[in-house]
Formats: C-alpha cells, structure tokens, sequence
C-alpha cells in the first residue's frame, strides 16, 4: 500500500524579517523530521513573509530571499520541503516586460515555491494566476508561471501550486491531474474575512472531487499589519471530505498520512478527468526523488481535525491576533486607549488586554463638561475588571483655554460641531504625549459605522497608530461584546455600557441617534453600498427609506478625505476601507 506522511507548517512570519523566517521554518522543519514525514510544505512566501510589497522591488532583498533559502536547503535531509519564496528569472531575454511589473536586477520576479530535497533544491513551481484586487497587487511585482514540476516521492506522483491556482477550476491543477498527479500540495497566504473559511473548504472539496486528488492546503497564521491569517490548514480526500483541519489563528504542525491508492481506485472507477494533450506535456517537468529513503515501519498518524470556529468567535480571535502581532511585531511593549464609559472603547480595552495581557494596556479616561458621571463609573468598573492601570485627565481647563483663546474670533458665531472637535482633539493631544513619553501605541476605538458616514473627529478620536475595530460594524461591536462577557465567571464589560444609548458626550444630552440613523437601520446600508456597491434603488428595494439611503450615501462619500488619514485596522469583512475601497477623494460622481 502506497502511503505518504506529510506535514503542514503553519507558521507565523513576519514580513521582511528574513533571518527570523528562516530561523522559523528551520525550527519546523525540525519538528517535521522529528514527525517522520516524507514531505513538510511550508506557506507561500514563507521566507519573506506575505506581502511582501515594494520591498520585492529591492534587488538585494530578493537577493537576499534567495540565500535564506539556500541556508534553509543545507538543513533539509530526510525528507521533501517546499518553501515558498520570491524567485527570479533567468533574465530578461531583451524582451520588453509588461507594464507595472518591475524585474529586480532586470530579471523576472515570480512567487515561487522551491522543492527541496537531501540539501538542495530540485526545482521550483512559480505561481501561475497572480491576484489583482482587493488586497491583493500581485501582478504589480511578478510574472505568471507556466511550468509544472511534478515529483515523484516513494512512488507517488506529487504536484505543487500556490494560493489563487486552485481557486480557478481551469487552473494549474487541471493540467496537474491530467499528467497523473496524485497528491496536489497547495501553499497560501489566504487572509481572513467573515465566512471565507468556510468557502474556502467547499472551494477545495470540489477542486479535490473534480480532479480526483488528495489535496493539501497549508495556510499561513497571525498578522500583518491590516491583514489577519486564520491558518485552518486543511487536506482532503479524492472524494472532498476533508481527513485533517489545523487550528484556527494559532501556530500549528500537521501531520497525516495519506492512503495514495485510493486515488487510483477511484481513477479506475472514474475514468481520467481530462485528457492529457502534447501542449500539456510540454509544461510538464518530472523530477525523481531518489535518493530520500523509504520510509521504514512506523505507526499511522490519526490525525487531528479541529472543530470550527462560529462567526463571531472567528472575528474576536482575529482582532486579537491582529492587535497581538501588529504590537510585538512592531517593537511596541505597551499601548494606551482613551476610555470614554463607552461600549467601543471597552471591547478595545478587553482586546488588547486578550492579546498583549492587562499589564500592558494603559486606559485614560479624559472627562469634559459634558461627561455623565456614570461614564466615570463605568470606565473604573471597567477597569477593575480588566485588571488594567488608568489615569484620570479632565480635559475642561485644556478646553476652556481654548473657548478664551478664540472668544473674540468666534463671537457671535453659534456653537456647534467646532467646539465638540476641540474636545476630541484635546483627547487625542494627550493620548499620543502619552505615547511619545512612554512609548506606548495609541490604539483607536472607532468602528466600520462611524468611519463609514464620518462621525469621526479627524487629529481626535481618529488620531492613534492602529484601529483595532476599524472593520467591525457597530451592530457586530455589541454582538462581540456579549460575546465575550459570556466567558468566565464575570462579564469584563459592564451591563450599564451594553444598555446606555450610544453617545460621544460632546455636548448636552448628546446621542447618536441625534446625527444618525439608528445602527440596526444604519448597518445593512452600509454593507450594501460600501461592501457591495449597491445602488440607490437596489438598496431602496430591500425595504429601507429613500431619503435615509440617500443621506447616508452621500456621508460616505463625503467621509472619504477622513478614511485616507485613519490609522489602519484589521480587515474582519469581505470589503473593508482602504486596500479594499480605493476611492478617489476629489469625486464628482453621486451614486443614485
């Protein structure tokens, strides 16, 4: 019987941090021999970290890619890896190179996975379909792939691709079932949204169905920078049940092994798939691996299968990696959030402290004229429960000062949002003096509603180094927070700060229902035209007022001035602000 132990890496590198990554993947490819598997697949772009962006534009950088992984091969002995890394061409031929992509050292960038084998690589597979949207600018830095190297490994024929390949039924792995391929090993760098975990798996059960192959999926985990990699490595049968799950957001090594006669059974009930023509023959590159040794008897892996995660679990352990990794891997040690008595400051404050620990998180609470007593009362509670030091600053005599300065030049004029900005500013001032004498990151407590219409204070409430809820809709801020109070003995959020109404304190009696819809109404608007570009009537359509659609459409149009000067923030949705929504700012286009 024909079998093969493979272990997937699911790591968590750091983009650029090549000695790090290579001390990584050494570490792992460690535990994979400790495991005694013929082949360990590590992440796409495993050595440079995903993405890598301009700095693939560097020569030395690439240059230095490359040498990270020939230091990586020197220790691969026993068994097969396959590493993602950045590749280069065998130069440019003196052909003119498309737009938009450079060639460092004018040679040819690709996105590349080397195959590696007894300290020296046998061969690399270079990303045929290059992703161009959304967060991704993939055909900006590299050329597609049109070879396939298919390796053969005690007896099994085995076929490599890369992330986007496999999203595509007419992709790589077509050609790669075709030439006999039986176990198809797929790296990623996939990045999380709300569901796409759960797409993913039935995206890779067809693939798997259709072609008749064992299918492999190792993801990338943890954070980089408005970027979130859930892991949840997976490997299917020919028939598409998935046989092993990694963890979700953790670090994990998995190990199965695979019963490759069962692909052939099932090709000889099934018939080929696709036929296997001349032009395809001529993309093909086998390679040998002779000189890895058999496998002697071992006992057979069970392998792990994690249960999945729910919706809103999956969201709030993303936010916690994203804060978790965006500090450390930036040298931060500690952050400081302005606490207001309000719900989004307070699920701030109980991420942070999930991700870096409550010695590390600083709250200020900053009260002004207008401040409720109850919000003093809620920040302490908040506080006691979280286990977190904070300083009480008020803010009226900074805001007074202010008032005098401009009495003269502002009399007559009425009150009115200049006079609630000042005191958002105040705030801001004091957060990040904080953070210039001590260092600490000034976390932002704004969520996806209020970025949305702009009810927003620009250089105030906006002003910090990292949006932890930039992405979540105020309606899913309150669903996370109970969420979270229903672990552990005691809620960590006060009851009063789930049921108070909304309100930034900025003047009397203040809510913000006084400027806004309510955000059961606000939220689907928003996600309609924001996330699904929706027009007026389509959204009209689904039930809501004309005149709200309306108003509201023009507030997030007229906001984009102020998305382009936030902090960045973790992406939770399938279309969150900024790599994801390029608007112009100077626009003369309504939507209607």
């Amino acid at each position: 019987m024909r079998t093969l132990r493979i272990a997937m890496a699911q790591i968590n590198p750091t983009v650029g941090d090549l000695t790090g990554n290579t001390r990584l993947i050494k570490a792992w490819l460690k535990e994979a021999r400790k495991a005694k598997a013929d082949l360990v697949a590590f992440p796409e772009l495993a050595i440079t970290g995903y993405p890598p962006e301009d700095l693939v534009l560097k020569p030395r950088f690439v240059a230095d890619n490359r040498r990270a992984l020939d230091e990586i091969a020197k220790e691969c002995k026993g068994l097969v890896a396959v590493i993602g890394y950045v590749g280069q061409g065998a130069g440019g031929g003196g052909k003119l190179q498309p737009p938009g992509v450079v060639a460092a050292g004018q040679h040819e960038l690709t996105n590349a996975a080397a195959i590696v084998a007894e300290r020296r690589i046998l061969a690399s597979y270079n990303k045929w379909l290059l992703p161009n949207y959304g967060v991704f600018d993939e055909s900006r830095y590299f050329h597609p792939g049109r070879k396939v190297p298919l390796v053969t490994l005690h007896g099994v024929t085995i076929a490599v691709n890369i992330c986007e390949d496999i999203w595509f039924p007419d992709g790589p792995i077509r050609l790669q079932a075709a030439a006999e391929a039986e176990v198809i090993v797929n790296i990623n760098a996939s990045p999380f949204h709300i569901g796409k975990s759960r797409m993913r798996e039935q995206m890779l059960a067809t693939r798997a169905r259709e072609n008749g192959v064992i299918l492999t999926y190792t993801n990338t985990v943890g954070g980089q920078d408005e970027l979130v990699f859930d892991g949840n490595s997976v490997i299917l049968d020919q028939t598409g049940e998935v046989i092993a799950r990694g963890k979700a957001f953790d670090e994990d090594l998995i190990i199965a092994d695979l019963t490759v006669d069962a692909v052939t059974r099932n090709r000889m009930a099934h018939g080929r798939k696709k036929r296997f023509t001349v032009a395809m023959a001529e993309a093909v590159e086998r390679v040998a691996v002779a000189t890895v040794k058999a496998p002697v008897k071992r006992p057979r892996v069970v392998p792990q299968l994690e249960a999945p995660l729910g919706e809103l679990d999956e969201v709030y352990r993303a936010l916690v990696v994203g804060v978790r990794d965006y500090v450390q891997k930036n040298g931060f040690k500690k952050v400081v959030i302005g606490l207001s008595g309000g719900v989004d400051s307070a699920l701030t404050a109980v991420i942070a402290v999930d991700a870096l620990g409550p010695k590390n998180v600083m709250g200020i609470f900053m009260p002004s004229p207008y401040t409720s007593s109850e919000s003093g009362e809620d920040v302490a509670d908040l506080t006691r429960r979280l286990k977190i030091d904070y300083r009480t600053i008020p803010i009226t005599p900074t805001f007074q000062s202010y008032r005098d300065a401009l009495a003269e030049e502002f009399a007559g004029k009425p009150v009115d949002a200049t006079e609630e900005n000042l005191q958002a500013r105040i705030r801001g001032n004091i957060l990040m003096a904080f953070s210039n004498k001590f260092g600490h990151l000034v976390l932002t407590t704004g969520n996806k509603s209020e970025m949305s219409v702009g009810y927003a204070t620009l250089y105030g409430d906006m002003a910090g180094g990292f949006a932890v809820i930039k992405d979540v809709p105020k309606t899913m801020v309150y669903d996370l927070s109970r969420l979270r109070n229903a672990r552990g003995a005691t809620p960590v959020i006060p009851k009063r700060i789930l049921d108070r109404a909304p309100t930034a304190e900025l003047r009397p009696n203040q809510k913000d229902e006084d400027s806004l819809p309510p955000y059961a109404v606000l939220d689907p608007i928003l996600k309609a035209y924001v996330e699904e570009d929706r027009s007026l009537e389509e959204i009209v359509a689904t039930g809501c007022d004309r005149a709200t659609v309306a108003k509201v459409m023009a507030m997030v149009d007229r906001s984009e001035y102020k998305r382009r000067q936030a902090p960045i923030g973790i992406k939770i949705t399938l279309r969150a602000f900024g790599k994801d929504r390029r608007m112009p700012i100077t626009n003369g286009y309504r939507s209607g």
